[in-house]
């Protein structure tokens, strides 16, 4: 259950680097016991706001308190209650998984015996219970992702930064992800989420901002956001001469996108367009509900990002 209290407050925050503006005035506070997502484009700032979060890169204006710690300036003691689950994998190659841990528990200050004990239930959290003994180089990258998730539950936080953590996994390593993610929300854990899939966000997040050339362009729930940026209902139609087709039906919706060879129609009431649908030979379409990535798409553009 989610306090008033936050975990996390950020106030006019401001970063810049080469003089190009990274963050510009970011402010949001995140509840404790909440999954919160933070969602952007390449270059949104993301990234740079969560490692000025942890002490990592200091910020050139702004406020920062993370568990009721000034950051940069007491970000040591801040981090005692923090994990992070890097973008990237950065575990030790030549070691175990049991072994990954136990020299990770040590920079907290945690006892060998006190880590050894964590070590089984944590692995076995990571859906990894048999590979104490084995080598990082030799988990699968779906693997070696629930293992820095393991790693980063090793000094029991109560706050877990989360960067991208299911990029490049497979359908079944993304949902055992989540699993496992809802059971640490459950238990009281406040999760600070970036992420690129819109379902992810949907599916954990209980609240979110979006991020656009470093300001923060909408913040609120899933589905409250869908509710007051997009229609209803989303008819995509491809094939033939879509577009051609859509420039002379555009009344038949309340808003249109065209992007390559598909046609995005925005409607709230969906029958007079599927009429005109029914029988035109060479175009497909389907129907359905109107979802997050629709309002990211339409808050960011469909734009490449590098």
């Amino acid at each position: 259950m989610a306090t008033l209290t936050p975990v996390l407050d950020i106030a006019g925050l401001r970063k810049s680097y080469g003089g190009r503006s990274v963050v510009s005035g970011v402010g949001f506070s995140v509840p404790a016991g909440v999954c919160f997502g933070i969602l952007g484009p390449n270059g949104a700032g993301k990234t740079t706001i969560l490692r000025c979060c942890l002490g990592l890169a200091s910020p050139d204006e702004g406020k920062i308190l993370l568990g009721g710690h000034p950051v940069p300036e007491s970000a040591c003691a801040a981090r005692r209650r923090v994990g992070v689950v890097p973008q990237f994998d950065n575990l030790d190659p030549d070691f175990t998984a049991g072994e990954n841990l136990l020299t990770y528990g040590r920079y907290f200050g945690l006892k060998k015996a006190e880590i050894q004990r964590r070590i089984p239930e944590l692995l076995d959290f990571a859906g990894l219970t048999d590979k104490e003994k084995a080598r990082v180089q030799t988990l699968s990258g779906g693997m070696k992702r629930r293992l820095t998730l393991a790693r980063a539950l090793i000094n029991d936080p109560d706050i877990l930064f989360l960067d991208e953590p299911t990029t490049g996994l497979d359908p079944q390593a993304r949902h055992l992800i989540w699993d496992r993610l809802k059971q640490l929300v459950a238990h009281g854990k406040t999760l600070i989420l970036t992420t690129h899939f819109m379902e992810e966000a949907e599916r954990l997040c209980e609240r979110l901002i979006v991020l656009d050339h470093g300001s923060v362009v909408a913040e609120g729930n899933p589905r409250g956001l869908i509710a007051s940026h997009i229609e209803p209902d989303v008819i995509e139609v491809f094939g033939g001469n879509a577009a051609r087709w859509a420039e002379n039906h555009r009344g038949l919706c309340d808003r249109l996108e065209i992007s390559g060879e598909t046609v995005f129609f925005y409607c709230r009431d969906t029958a007079a367009l599927r009429k005109a649908l029914d029988g035109e030979n060479g175009l497909h379409f389907l129907r359905r509900a109107a979802n997050l990535e629709d309002v990211f798409i339409k808050l960011t553009g469909r734009e490449l990002r590098d």
